[in-house]
């Protein structure tokens, strides 16, 4: 059944009193949210405000100094398995020659051991991955020569090649053209039938147009169910200031409050 056939009821990310520090500077702090089974919820918010770290969270690389977080009721290092991840930065040499079904096969790869037992079943696992994220035409195509838009695709096969209940991506349209990131939505879209997904991103009218729900993270973190991105929730999480260039641009006047208007006009 898909995940999007059944009401959205069941919390697969639950985090309570949340703080984190990175060697005594506060980085995220009093942190409350649930992701619901089923939701495509976007991270909006300032460099440096936090959502990065929180991804990492959310997959175990990093422990809260205070509050508590679960993934599908437990610590998300036991539920590992089930959580795919794209980062915002992945390394590969382009000039390596590895093909994009060698790099969806890398998602295969238990932690500590070098081979696997089920070769062939871990080779249609990834053929499948790579159809479903309409890749399959490059199964034997280097990585090098694939555009941004298809190397992050044969990314997302990777990190759904274990089919994962739960999908997080870091910026992951940072390299993409304009056309690309809509393509690329549009299949994020599509995949959220099957997969919670969570995404960071700047992409700000572009997501409000696909996600189903927005949390704004600038140490602090806002919850809003619901897609569309007002000037008062930018308005909260970036400070305008006269020197700084002001991300309120990114959204047309006509949904600005009357006060950002003026702020930003002075």
């Amino acid at each position: 059944m898909h995940l999007n056939d059944i009401e959205m009821c069941d919390p697969i990310i639950q985090i309570a009193d949340l703080d984190f520090a990175y060697h005594g500077q506060s980085v995220l702090q009093d942190v409350n949210l649930e992701v619901l089974e089923g939701d495509f919820i976007a991270m909006i918010g300032p460099n440096g405000g936090g959502k990065t770290t929180l991804l990492k969270l959310m997959l175990g690389l990093l422990k809260p100094d205070r509050g508590r977080i679960r993934v599908m009721g437990k610590p998300a290092t036991s539920v590992s398995h089930h959580i795919g991840y794209v980062p915002q930065d992945v390394h590969i040499n382009r000039r390596f020659p590895i093909t994009a079904l060698d790099v969806v096969l890398m998602g295969k790869l238990a932690p500590g051991k070098r081979w696997s037992k089920n070769a062939e079943q871990d080779r249609r696992d990834a053929l499948e991955a790579l159809d479903r994220i309409d890749m399959a035409d490059y199964t034997h195509r280097r990585i090098g020569e694939l555009s941004g838009g298809q190397r992050q695709r044969v990314f997302i096969a990777r990190a759904l090649v274990t089919r994962p209940r739960l999908l997080l991506l870091d910026e992951p349209t940072a390299s993409i053209d304009s056309k690309g990131q809509t393509d690329f939505y549009l299949l994020l879209k599509r995949l959220n039938r099957e997969v919670t997904i969570v995404v960071v991103s700047h992409d700000l009218l572009v997501i409000s147009t696909y996600v189903k729900s927005v949390a704004c993270v600038n140490r602090r973190l806002h919850y809003h169910h619901q897609a569309e991105i007002t000037g008062d929730m930018l308005e909260t999480m970036y400070p305008c200031t006269v020197e700084e260039a002001c991300p309120v641009e990114l959204v047309t006047h006509g949904h600005l409050p009357h006060r950002v208007l003026k702020h930003h006009k002075e």
